[in-house]
């Protein structure tokens, strides 16, 4: 009588155990679909009595985590070493159009050899204030681009396709595009937000210089988007 009574306990036991994980299983319902978790694998974490609430979301976010420094060590190069090109030559169009006389009061004063003070001024070109301005507009830019292809090398780059008034209106010769529609321009312009986001002070700090190799050392040194042999040979 003793062990069936037991018995008893047990499969009642048992019996709310799965209850309250079938609660859990429709409760985390978001979670659970969003990593993929079988009703087998979520039983089992369920009934154990030394998982609280607090370690459930301990584990959600641990894994949100992996999940994204894996998506991050994923990065298309080609998308994301055209993106940091097409930055860099969008910069030096835009600060080319303004005048090299123009300037712009940063604040403070110029103490002059005849001992008069002037407004501390800096070319307008390169001044923070400008580059800031110009970063916060230039992914747009990333819709007259289009996947390239090279004939001759079959190597792949997002490249500009639409004429600029300096390049007399002609247009490139469109057979060796590959025009995906919105999508190809929509993830050029994610990858270009990205690269200014994360790197907008070095970018600023970059193009406050007058540096030929700006590309370069933006796109292979700094980002490191453009280090891969394939892109080494490239003029960026």
């Amino acid at each position: 009588m003793w062990e069936g009574a037991t018995l008893l306990a047990s499969r009642r036991v048992n019996q709310h155990r799965c209850q309250h994980a079938c609660r859990s299983w429709q409760r985390y319902r978001p979670a659970r679909e969003s990593f993929a978790l079988s009703p087998a694998v979520f039983l089992h974490l369920s009934i154990r009595q030394d998982i609280s609430m607090v370690q459930w979301f301990g584990f959600v976010f641990v894994l949100m985590a992996v999940t994204c420094k894996t998506a991050e060590g994923k990065r298309d190069e080609v998308l994301y070493c055209s993106a940091c090109v097409a930055i860099a030559e969008e910069l030096k169009y835009s600060i080319s159009q303004i005048d090299p006389k123009k300037t712009i009061d940063v604040g403070g004063f110029r103490l002059n050899p005849d001992g008069s003070l002037t407004d501390k001024k800096v070319p307008l070109a390169r001044s923070e204030t400008h580059l800031s301005e110009l970063l916060e507009g230039v992914c747009n830019n990333m819709s007259e681009y289009a996947l390239y292809e090279d004939p001759a090398t079959k190597q792949q780059s997002y490249r500009r396709f639409a004429p600029r008034s300096s390049d007399g209106g002609n247009f490139p010769d469109f057979k060796n595009f590959k025009f995906s529609g919105p999508e190809g321009s929509e993830s050029l312009k994610f990858a270009c937000e990205t690269i200014v986001e994360e790197l907008e002070d070095d970018i600023i700090a970059l193009f406050a210089q007058q540096d030929e190799r700006v590309a370069q050392r933006l796109c292979s040194e700094v980002s490191g988007h453009c280090k891969s042999d394939a892109f080494q040979h490239t003029e960026l």
